[in-house]
């Protein structure tokens, strides 16, 4: 998925009819939370609907937008803020992953020390819904992209099997569609 932004930054590039959004490193799902937030608008606000009276009464809804891509991420279905705004920055982070691309070389990658650090042998695990899930799927999308929707060779650069990549990005299936509409824009078969 790409976000289209009304002017055209130089970072945004075009390979052949997919617009791909590239940012300097390091990847903004890896930033600390902190960090990640000066570049953000943070707002709240009320919903209605269940939750009672707190959730009606007080500003308990999220929207957080990252200001330099436009990537907007929101929660309302906690009857917490604090609950909120950590379930909209995981939100952030899973759109920026899927939506973001930093440089990276085609077959020099350095995987990080948090993909070092969950690789097992030639396999790779994480919850879809853990903390360290965005920035694990945004590494394997940049290198992904960087070797032009070869996902073998992008497996064979990060050090698992085809399979273990391929069943990484299955879980975000945003990026399992991009990665698809990638591979057949290069004249490559889907992904199953």
């Amino acid at each position: 998925m790409v976000w289209i932004l009304q002017q055209r930054p130089e970072w945004l590039v075009e390979r052949k009819g997919i617009e791909v959004d590239i940012v300097p490193g390091p990847h903004p799902s890896t930033i600390e939370d902190a960090i990640l937030l000066k570049d953000c608008d943070v707002q709240f606000g009320r919903t209605t609907g269940p939750g009672g009276q707190n959730r009606n009464r007080r500003d308990t809804a999220t929207t957080i937008e990252h200001l330099p891509t436009g990537v907007i991420a929101a929660a309302s279905e906690r009857r917490s803020q604090a609950q909120n705004r950590a379930r909209a920055m995981f939100r952030l982070r899973m759109k920026l992953a899927s939506s973001v691309r930093t440089k990276t070389h085609h077959e020099h990658h350095q995987v990080s020390e948090l993909w070092q650090s969950r690789r097992q042998g030639r396999s790779i695990s994480v919850n879809p819904m853990h903390n360290d899930y965005p920035a694990l799927l945004a590494e394997a999308l940049d290198v992904i992209v960087a070797r032009r929707h070869d996902v073998a060779g992008a497996a064979g650069v990060l050090g698992v099997s085809m399979s273990q990549l391929a069943k990484l990005i299955r879980h975000d299936k945003r990026s399992f569609a991009a990665v698809n509409r990638g591979r057949e824009a290069q004249g490559l078969p889907r992904l199953k």
